[in-house]
């Protein structure tokens, strides 16, 4: 690895030869780099990763593996020994669901639950994703906890013993440790969000009723130099919220670290001078890094006695996950950088999606088609494809074809993009990994089916006063991301290092840059590791609809009412305030396949092979 060009405002352009570890994957592309703010102590973070342990066999910015990783962790934890300081790993759940490396095989996770054990990650906690499915949860008590036993935390998470019937902690409450290097104390808590649409074999507890029990009441009033909150909760979320009013009622200036998830987005947050909060993306895209500085430092008469710091800082880097970042951090190449362990790890991912045959192609994608970077409607919006050309192709019932029928789906029913391009296996799962099937009630008075649409989307205050959060249907990003944001199309530029009147070096000048992260946040606009091109981000709708046979010269008096049945509840709610009553006995089944595979015929039947 070489330097070729300057450094201004800690950023560098580097070159280096890189392999990506999955055979399919493509090659990191260089670009200019900010290096890691290092300290007393230091975090990497993951969350909300779906399966995506692969890494992005499309998109070079995002191609490391989960093998690539631990690698990384190993040499992030040699440098960290070397300066006598410390590195913690967490995550916050929702490590399942989304990818084909998890969602294809049986049972699901048969690969990749041995796969994320061999990270050693020091606090790791569930997500909502775990819990969705009984056997999904029956895996996270059976295999996640004790392949992480110790360092599991589910502060407000219970399991329901099969067996019996008895509710139990889903693993230890909190955790008490020391680091390594700088003996600093550390407690930590591990909470999930508010979530009620959990699996009957697990409890979770409201965040505002744990805070009120005992263990965590004695848990905040423990002498320690150092509060972790890692959970899958949004930073300013009100369970975050509470959860810090509560630590500081008896630790006024105690430092606390906060880790989110959930939403899918890189965020940085500020409590107070001394309580920060990071929240590292989605889908193996982000590593995040947190740094601390002044927790504590060593007393100049005695080295081994560690006396606290009047000011501190807490800084950020939203690391982009792939090999050129990953040797531009750690000052090694593609000789030096994998260990024996990542490239092991790494060669498992890769027989493991042989086996699954993820990549057999089912078509070829004639273009791309975008969740959120497309408005919708619009022709390369990948909802305005499910609901003008899918949909109406694959809602057929052999009894009912020629009924007039409204079918709906959430907008969350889709997670990703489609790239222009081979359509496999693991393209469908990480496109839609559920179990959804599509349900119905028939013969429903239009004037009421055709209301449910502009309700779900439209009348959010209604459907909240029957306990239903909107927020569930539609893409996760979108409970952070309030506004549409549209990429201008000014060239970047980039600050030299030095007097206020240094001219400006433009991005014209340096490598190209490639669509990415160009994130704004309480730190500023300074924590991603690597410059990009902005891309735009348009908020979609919570569902969409296709309406089928129905009359063009006037409105039929009763359609089918067809629906993904994740949305059931918000349905009835919809149907109920538009004045037409049903309930759940009244829904029965419109199909017996998944939305996953309906489409993935749909694919086979359309799109051709050529690519």
């Amino acid at each position: 690895m070489k330097c070729i060009g300057p450094s201004y405002l800690g950023i560098s352009l580097y070159i280096s030869h890189v392999l990506a570890e999955q055979p399919s994957a493509p090659q990191p592309v260089a670009a200019p780099m900010r290096p890691l703010p290092w300290a007393q102590l230091n975090f990497l973070q993951t969350t909300d990763t779906h399966g995506w342990h692969a890494g992005h066999l499309q998109e070079p910015q995002y191609s490391a593996d989960w093998g690539d990783y631990i690698s990384f962790a190993t040499r992030i934890r040699e440098l960290a020994d070397e300066r006598d300081v410390d590195v913690l790993l967490i995550d916050t759940g929702d490590r399942i669901e989304g990818n084909g490396l998890y969602d294809a095989s049986n049972p699901k996770g048969k690969y990749t639950y041995d796969i994320f054990r061999e990270q050693k990650i020091d606090v790791i906690t569930p997500g909502n994703h775990e819990l969705y499915q009984r056997d999904a949860a029956d895996r996270e008590y059976n295999q996640t906890v004790p392949n992480f036993k110790g360092n599991y935390i589910a502060s407000n998470l219970d399991y329901v013993l099969p067996a019996t019937g008895e509710r139990v902690p889903m693993a230890q409450r909190f955790r008490k440790f020391t680091t390594k290097n700088q003996k600093i104390k550390v407690l930590a808590f591990g909470f999930l969000f508010d979530f009620s649409g959990n699996a009957n074999n697990t409890v979770v507890q409201k965040v505002e009723d744990t805070i009120k029990e005992k263990w965590f009441q004695d848990a905040i009033r423990e002498k320690v130099d150092l509060f972790v909150v890692a959970g899958h909760v949004t930073l300013p979320g009100t369970e975050y919220r509470a959860l810090f009013k509560a630590i500081r009622s008896q630790n006024w200036n105690t430092p606390i670290q906060f880790f989110g998830g959930h939403s899918h987005i890189r965020d940085f947050y500020k409590y107070d001078s001394t309580a920060y909060g990071i929240q590292s993306g989605r889908y193996m895209e982000t590593i995040g890094w947190m740094s601390i500085e002044g927790i504590k430092i060593k007393s100049e008469n005695n080295p081994e006695e560690l006396k606290p710091r009047a000011s501190m800082s807490f800084q950020r880097r939203y690391i982009d996950n792939n090999l050129f970042g990953y040797h531009y951090h750690t000052g090694l190449n593609e000789t030096t950088f994998p260990t024996e362990h990542g490239k092991n790890v790494s060669k498992f991912i890769t027989e493991g999606r042989k086996a699954l045959n993820l990549d057999n192609s089912y078509g070829c994608a004639p273009k791309d088609l975008w969740l959120n970077r497309a408005p919708y409607p619009s022709n390369d919006s990948i909802l305005t494809w499910l609901e003008s050309e899918v949909l109406p192709d694959i809602i057929v019932h052999p009894e009912r074809k020629d009924i007039p029928t409204l079918a709906l789906t959430n907008s969350g029913a889709l997670r990703f993009d489609i790239f222009k391009g081979a359509f496999t296996i693991d393209t469908t799962y990480i496109i839609s990994p559920f179990v959804s099937e599509f349900q119905y009630i028939k013969d429903v008075p239009y004037k009421s089916a055709s209301n449910v649409l502009k309700l779900i989307n439209n009348a959010g205050q209604v459907l909240q006063h029957s306990n239903l959060e909107l927020s569930q249907l539609a893409p996760a990003e979108q409970i952070s991301i309030q506004n549409d944001r549209i990429a201008s199309s000014t060239p970047q530029v980039m600050h030299i290092l030095g007097d206020a009147q240094s001219p400006l070096l433009p991005v014209s000048d340096s490598p190209s840059l490639i669509p990415g992260y160009t994130t704004k946040d309480a730190g500023g606009d300074d924590g991603d590791d690597t410059l990009h091109e902005p891309i735009s981000f348009y908020r979609v709708p919570n569902a969409i609809q296709s309406a089928l046979s129905i009359p063009t010269d006037k409105d039929p008096e009763t359609v089918d009412l067809v629906f993904i049945d994740f949305i059931q509840p918000w349905v009835l709610a919809a149907l109920a305030y538009s004045g037409s009553l049903y309930n759940t006995s009244q829904v029965e089944n419109y199909r017996p396949e998944t939305l996953t595979a309906l489409m993935s015929g749909w694919i086979k039947k359309n799109w051709g092979q050529d690519c």
